[in-house]
């Protein structure tokens, strides 16, 4: 059964960057594709970013596009969101999450069959 932990939240002032881990055990992450979804107090939850198994393929919305980059390095098991010029807006709870039936799962959390607990990302002055 794979476990998702995700790491490097905190308080960022806007314009500000972080860079989010996404480590995954009991099972190589190298069999899934990834993506990261955050939810805001109040907001439903969305998609932010995705990679395919190779990491050949990445997606954004028009919301984080330009300003966030995943990444993923299978040799450790883990996956990067890295988030530049970040926004108030931006703040939430931010999650991993595996699909085990894609090779390329996009933005679609029903596509995701493993999630971890999630990290929360504060944006403010």
């Amino acid at each position: 059964q794979l476990q998702l932990v995700e790491s490097g939240g905190g308080l960022v002032q806007p314009g500000g960057s972080l860079k989010l881990s996404c480590a995954a055990s009991r099972s190589t992450l190298e069999g899934y594709a990834v993506g990261w979804f955050r939810q805001a107090p109040g907001k439903e939850r969305e998609g932010v970013s995705s990679i395919s198994r190779s990491g050949r393929s990445t997606n954004y919305p028009d919301s984080v596009k330009d300003r966030f980059t995943i990444s993923r390095d299978n040799a450790k098991n883990t996956v990067y969101l890295q988030m530049n010029s970040l926004k108030p807006e931006d703040t939430a709870i931010y999650y991993c999450a595996a699909a085990g039936d894609y090779y390329f799962a996009g933005l679609r959390e029903q596509n995701y069959n493993y999630w971890g607990q999630g990290t929360q990302v504060t944006v403010s002055s």
